[in-house]
């Protein structure tokens, strides 16, 4: 027995990298796991059958009716909800002076206008029936300034300063809470980018996605009166 045992908690992007690795933790520590996904449907799959035959949900974020259908076939499978963890996202990497309207509405569109009405809908089933936690990875973009994603930096910036406002709104039924992950690399630790950031972390490798999903598992199961807090797991790599 843990803390999350029988509590039902959605996953946003649950299909593959980081959004997995949080499944994988929840359900291996007694939650029921629902698992979201939006094209990754044999990856949603294998994820859900790792997460004891988890049932599976399919949503188009960018699309706020979607996200209302979501919410809604998550409470009607399990009559409740205990938990949001917000960690479906996107990232790209363009010069600022090239950054298109298009490309900052395809950022933006997931990164923040979904996290905020996902955490509403997450509140409408929550507050009535005696709050809940909701968790919103961020990223260590919104605690640092990246030159060539300046519209992916203030999508995340976006989420950590809307973790506190939600925070503030919905305490002390919901505790809402961000992680900021450093470099959790699936495959690209030797692009340059990436290893030079490697290189430059304290830790001085890079991090896991069971080390962020250990994060979650933290303010999903911590005291409500730990609320609006954003927790780098990052290596140190904010500090330098």
């Amino acid at each position: 027995m843990t803390d999350l045992e029988g509590r039902v908690i959605l996953v946003t992007g649950a299909a593959k990298r980081i959004g997995r690795a949080i499944a994988l933790e929840l359900a291996r520590r007694g939650a029921r796991v629902a698992i979201h996904y939006s094209a990754s449907r044999e990856e949603a799959l294998k994820t859900a059958s790792e997460c004891g035959d988890a049932p599976v949900f399919a949503a188009n974020l960018e699309q706020v009716g979607e996200i209302e259908r979501l919410f809604a076939e998550v409470h009607g499978h399990f009559g409740r909800l205990d938990g949001l963890v917000n960690n479906a996202a996107r990232f790209t990497k363009i010069d600022p002076l090239l950054i298109t309207e298009g490309d900052w509405d395809f950022i933006h569109s997931v990164n923040l206008k979904a996290v905020f009405f996902c955490c509403q809908q997450a509140a409408r089933i929550m507050l009535p029936t005696g709050g809940g936690r909701i968790v919103n990875i961020s990223s260590g973009g919104a605690l640092r300034p990246w030159p060539f994603h300046a519209h992916y930096c203030a999508s995340k910036a976006g989420v950590a300063h809307l973790t506190r406002a939600l925070a503030v709104a919905w305490a002390p039924s919901i505790s809402v809470n961000s992680i900021a992950p450093g470099v959790i690399p699936f495959g690209e630790e030797n692009q340059p980018g990436v290893k030079a950031l490697i290189d430059k972390s304290p830790a001085g490798r890079p991090g896991r996605g069971e080390e962020i999903a250990e994060g979650v598992v933290y303010f999903l199961t911590a005291t409500k009166f730990t609320t609006g807090q954003v927790l780098a797991v990052d290596g140190g790599l904010t500090l330098v």
